[in-house]
Parts: structure tokens; C-alpha cells; sequence
């Protein structure tokens, strides 16, 4: 085994203490666990370029929530600079018309027989075009011959059913029947309609009280920006009782860290995709929450989403530090 660098002993350690397996790394890295052994071994050569050792570097760096620039500045004697390597000779040579197959040849034989081909094309579209008109004629004329018979069909099926009206008997017994199965009908599709209205009124009235709840609510909380630097942003939440964070990752795996303004730690783990984490942080007067990979990230402060300091697509690791005062306090 290769004796650790400087540089390799700190991203070990501090990925040991987050408590994160090289398996774990991969995952929300995307790099291959051998690469990530190599940058804390220090053994450069198995990556695939020189150009990949700084951007790996940077990754692991993010993804376990060190500062990226102050890494570099720090372990610069243990990084190797960004140097421009040879384009692979076998992604930057191009074959010239000489070692062009030769099969093409025969492509040019082919363009000789082509006026037979569009005469023979022409032939075969006219017959289909002759065939669909006959077609259209034959089934007109069976449509106006049918026009034609179906005023006898409804004198005869009118005059079979009159013979039949004629011919049943009436039962006085049958007609009463139906009339009260009609009347227990109609008495229970009207207490199924009044039913079916006191519902919808008390459902209205409970989302009218909610909204009014809400409007109410939303009226008080304010939330709003202090001051934003690098990849850190200060928030302050006032105009309310209760400070609930929501915190969900819907793209990819990331690396939460939830803490205090005194350092006692909330959450200090990866946060699965699909997974949400929330936290009653009323008792607080501040939290400062750490994202290590921001994309597809979601936060919500007593149920109210709020949008993230900076662009994901951007700022990867994003830091957002939230002062709480409750509203009984101002």
C-alpha cells in the first residue's frame, strides 16, 4: 500500500468522521471507489488523465462538505497543476479518402436502373388510385340501395309492434308494483342529493376556514435575506410562534448537516433521494444547514417552501444559516 498524503490523510479523516465508506462516496460522487482510494493514497497514476486529479479532487472535496479553494491553496504541493495532455491518437486521426471502402463503387451501378424503377412506382400508385375510386363507387351505390329499402323495414317493424300491444294483456298488479319501486326511487336519490349537498357545504367551509388560516398565518411569517457570500447565505425568520425545517433531496443522494448556532448537530448524514428530514428547531435562535450536492434539493420552513441562496447548477454545495426570533419575543 502507498504511503497517504498530506492531502490524502485530511480527505480521509474527514470522510471517516462524517462516518462515509468509500462505497458511500461513490454513490454521491459518481466516481469509481478505485479512483477515490488513488486520491487518498496519493496514487495519481490510476486515474485516466492528469486533467481528472483536480476535478475528482474537487468532487470528493464538495461531496464531504471541505471547501474546494482552500484545499487547493493548502495542498497545492500535493495536487498536480492542470496541464493541456495529447488528444488519444486514436480519437484524433482521420481517414483519408484512400482507406474509404471500396463497396461504395458499386452505389453509382445502382443510379442506372432508377428511370426503370420510378416508371414501374408510377404504374403501381395509378392502379391503387383507379382501385380506391371503384371501390367509392360500388360502396355509394350500395349505400343509396339501402337509403332506399329502409323506409318498408320501418312500416313493418311499426305495424309488428302495434299487433303486439294489441295482443298483451294489461296487469293492474305489475303497473302498481313499478310505480311504487319508481317512488322509492326518486325519495332515495333526493336524500342522496341532500346528503351529497351538506357534504360539499361542509367541505367548502372547512377549506374556506383553512384558507383563511393560512392567509392569516402567511400574513404574520416573514423570511427574508440578511447577507450572502461565496456558497453561504444568512436568512431571518420573524412574524411567527414555531420554526419547522423541511428538508428533501428529489434528484440524488446528497450529504446533509443540520446543526445549531452552537454547534450541536441535528443530522449529520447522507440524505437518500426521495427522502425528507424535518426538525422542530422552535426552541432555537439559530440553524445552520449544510448541503453537500444542492440539485433537486427542496426546502420549507413551517410547511412554506422557500428557494435555495443560489443556482444548484452553479454552486453544488450551498450553506444557508437561518436566525429564528419568535413573534412573543418582538
Amino acid at each position: 500500500m502507498l504511503a497517504l498524503t498530506e492531502l490524502g490523510q485530511r480527505l480521509r479523516q474527514e470522510r471517516e468522521s462524517k462516518g462515509l465508506s468509500l462505497e458511500d462516496l461513490q454513490k454521491l460522487t459518481k466516481i469509481q471507489k478505485r479512483y477515490l482510494l488513488g486520491i487518498e493514497e496519493g496514487n495519481y497514476e490510476v486515474m485516466p488523465g492528469k486533467f481528472y486529479v483536480r476535478a475528482f479532487i474537487k468532487q470528493y472535496c464538495e461531496a464531504i462538505g471541505l471547501d474546494t479553494d482552500a484545499i487547493f491553496e493548502e495542498y497545492k504541493s500535493d495536487i498536480p497543476s492542470t496541464q493541456t495532455e495529447d488528444i488519444p491518437q486514436q480519437l484524433s486521426r482521420v481517414r483519408s479518402r484512400k482507406e474509404i471502402p471500396q463497396h461504395t463503387k458499386g452505389v453509382s451501378k445502382a443510379y442506372d436502373y432508377l428511370p426503370t424503377v420510378l416508371v414501374v412506382a408510377g404504374v403501381v400508385v395509378v392502379g391503387i388510385i383507379i382501385w380506391v375510386i371503384a371501390q367509392n363507387i360500388v360502396s355509394d351505390k350500395n349505400k343509396e340501395q339501402a337509403n332506399q329499402e329502409a323506409p318498408n323495414s320501418e312500416i313493418q317493424q311499426s305495424n309488428t309492434q302495434e299487433e303486439t300491444n294489441e295482443t298483451t294483456p294489461k296487469n293492474d298488479n305489475s303497473t302498481s308494483e313499478d310505480d311504487q319501486s319508481a317512488a322509492d326511487k326518486k325519495e332515495k336519490e333526493k336524500a342522496e342529493r341532500e346528503k351529497a349537498e351538506k357534504e360539499k357545504a361542509a367541505k367548502e367551509k372547512a377549506e374556506k376556514e383553512k384558507a383563511e388560516k393560512e392567509k392569516k398565518d402567511s400574513g404574520k411569517q416573514e423570511y427574508k435575506e440578511v447577507q450572502k457570500t461565496g456558497r453561504s447565505a444568512t436568512y431571518a425568520l420573524s412574524g411567527t410562534d414555531a420554526f419547522n425545517l423541511e428538508v428533501t433531496s428529489t434528484q440524488a443522494d446528497t450529504w446533509l448537516d443540520v446543526k445549531n448556532g452552537k454547534g450541536n448537530a441535528f443530522f449529520s448524514s447522507i440524505l437518500k433521494k426521495g427522502e425528507t428530514k424535518e426538525f422542530d428547531l422552535t426552541k432555537e435562535t439559530e440553524a445552520r444547514v449544510n448541503i453537500g450536492y444542492s440539485p433537486g434539493v427542496e426546502l420549507k420552513v413551517n410547511g412554506k417552501a422557500v428557494d435555495l441562496p443560489f443556482d444548484s447548477s452553479k454552486q453544488v454545495r450551498q450553506v444557508v444559516t437561518i436566525q429564528y426570533q419568535p413573534a412573543e419575543a418582538q
